[in-house]
């Protein structure tokens, strides 16, 4: 923050190039937002995916230590994006919202800058993830690698919106203990973690990681033309109602 009050800044359409850099060195100093982001991914990788009999049973053109793999990615990447732009409500409460009226940054950068640096932090959170299965047993087609491992992280915005809407709405002595629990709600509802049947599996259309997990595995899963459409529907629904309610917060909060 000082250095942002008692230098000339260098912009780009408002945006800080700087603030970028302090901003991702504060992030990938936080213990706690990497264990959750780099480490718990792979780790359940690891203990659900790689067993012997997940590595020989095929899913579509791949193999289930594959879809796990995949799966974990998604799951990784949402807890980074998620948690690293829900970091607002710890600044908010310390008055930074406030501050930054008095710095060259516009509030608009400032929302750019937060959803920039947690869409780096899913980027590391898939790459480690990805780099795991390739070395216990993932089986993908060529292209599904590429292709699986671009849609888990661009997918993963609609959770970097998400967090910013948690993150104006919540308090901050509640929004990271509330986050944790309904992330793996929300994923155990989308079939993120396992495959749902029945009414269960209807329901689970509806729920946000469900689109994201769908496409992401649809390189190599193969489902059907209807499934693709309705995750397409999900993922822009859910991206346009988490980006309205954060930019309706967002004002609100900077209004007072």
């Amino acid at each position: 923050m000082t250095t942002l009050e008692t230098r000339p800044a260098r912009t780009v359409g408002g945006f800080q190039p700087a603030f970028l850099g302090l901003e991702l060195r504060r992030t990938l100093r936080d213990k706690r937002t990497l264990i959750f982001a780099l480490v718990m991914p792979p780790l359940f990788f690891i203990i659900f995916g790689t067993t012997s009999a997940n590595r020989t049973e095929s899913v579509g053109s791949g193999n289930v230590t594959g879809y796990v793999m995949v799966s974990m990615a998604v799951y990784g990447a949402l807890l980074a994006t998620t948690t690293g732009a829900a970091r607002v409500s710890v600044e908010r409460a310390a008055g930074w919202s406030r501050q930054l009226r008095l710095t060259p940054l516009q509030p608009l950068a400032y929302i750019a800058t937060k959803i920039a640096v947690a869409m780096v932090l899913g980027l590391l959170s898939v790459t480690v993830v990805f780099v795991a299965g390739a070395f216990l047993g993932a089986q993908l087609p060529a292209s599904a690698w590429v292709s699986c491992f671009l849609l888990a992280w661009i997918g993963s915005l609609v959770f970097a919106a998400f967090g910013l809407f948690v993150g104006y709405l919540l308090p901050a002595e509640n929004v990271m203990q509330l986050l944790g629990v309904s992330l793996a709600l929300l994923s155990f509802a989308g079939g993120l973690f396992m495959p749902l049947h029945g009414w269960f599996d209807t329901v689970s259309k509806v729920v946000p990681t469900n689109g994201i997990a769908t496409l992401a595995r649809a390189p190599f899963a193969e489902p059907s033309a209807a499934g693709v459409v309705l995750a397409i529907v999900n993922v822009l629904a859910w991206a346009a109602i988490f980006t309205i309610g954060s930019a309706v917060l967002f004002r609100r909060d900077t209004a007072r």
